[in-house]
């Protein structure tokens, strides 16, 4: 049987508890929602620091149709109409610029924590 070095066990211990309260203290545990309102051919507010899992809700409040689009690709409000909204869940892939495709010049930001 191999002795068990107390010294040994105790900092093993406090390196795991700290390994573990950081990746706690770290967590976005409770999802978050956010609204960006599209008027005067802007997106309201153009940057928005959000976490995996949360939600936006583009709201279009303008008289034409606009649309959220990642300049990548990677996902899209699709066409909103006057008062239509679109919510999206934040995955790990929606960090970054978004446009309107009808609007190219109306731009805003993702930013993942």
């Amino acid at each position: 049987m191999q002795k068990i070095n107390r010294r040994n066990l105790l900092i093993s211990s406090v390196a795991a508890y700290t390994v573990t309260g950081l990746n706690l203290a770290q967590a976005h545990t409770t999802p978050a929602e956010y609204t960006i309102n599209i008027r005067k051919f802007k997106f309201e507010p153009d940057h928005i620091d959000v976490h995996i899992g949360d939600t936006i809700t583009w709201v279009n409040q303008d008289l034409v149709a606009h649309t959220a689009t990642a300049e990548a690709g990677d996902w899209d409000t699709e066409m909103l109409e006057k008062s239509q909204s679109k919510s999206l869940q934040v995955t790990k892939g929606m960090t970054g610029e978004y446009f309107c495709v009808f609007h190219p010049h109306m731009k805003g930001t993702i930013n993942i924590k």
